[in-house]
């Protein structure tokens, strides 16, 4: 996975500098007004053709959990009353039709191995919501400690189900994240 991101980047750089541009991944801003409006329509112009040559996708199953009608759109105060109903248990619907803890791992189960199977061997950049992302880092740290590498058989998609119990699922806000959290997954 690495290595897909350390080719990417040694190909920016070779590109900056055929243009005479690596300064832009070195250099200050310019303090001066007219160096600095050269510089900044520069370094746009850099971002928008780098940004141009990543592939997105948007996987609609790493969308946020959706909690029920009465605690949509609402404070983050009741977040709380939430995750005390998905530590008692984790299979148990919200109000109204929300989303389980055991909801948001089926369709987060079926984004990763959607992932999987179309971006083998690359680096990977996942953006969601923090309960879908605590949740998925729940999943992957419980069936990475379950796994075991000489077994070939030991796919991700067996190791998930074995871990849909709630000992393990009531416990995703141990992986809590603050709002704009980079954090490495595997």
């Amino acid at each position: 996975m690495i290595r897909n991101y350390l080719d990417w980047s040694k190909t920016v750089r070779i590109y900056l500098c055929s243009i005479e541009r690596d300064d832009h991944l070195t250099d200050e801003l310019p303090s001066n007004a007219a160096a600095k409006k050269v510089w900044l329509r520069e370094d746009t112009t850099i971002f928008l053709q780098i940004r141009n040559s990543i592939d997105t996708e948007v996987v609609e199953d790493l969308r946020e959990r959706f909690f029920g009608p009465s605690f949509e759109l609402t404070s983050h105060d009741k977040y709380a009353e939430i995750w005390a109903l998905d530590e008692k248990d984790p299979f148990m619907k919200a109000e109204e039709g929300g989303e389980s803890v055991s909801d948001v791992v089926s369709r987060l189960t079926n984004a990763l191995l959607t992932i999987e199977s179309q971006f083998e061997g690359c680096a990977i950049l996942v953006v969601s919501h923090g309960d879908p992302l605590q949740i998925l880092q729940t999943m992957l740290h419980a069936a990475r400690e379950l796994g075991r590498p000489d077994n070939d058989d030991d796919d991700l998609a067996s190791r998930i189900q074995a871990i849909l119990v709630p000992h393990i699922l009531s416990q995703h806000r141990k992986f809590s994240l603050l709002t704009g959290e980079l954090r490495a997954v595997v």
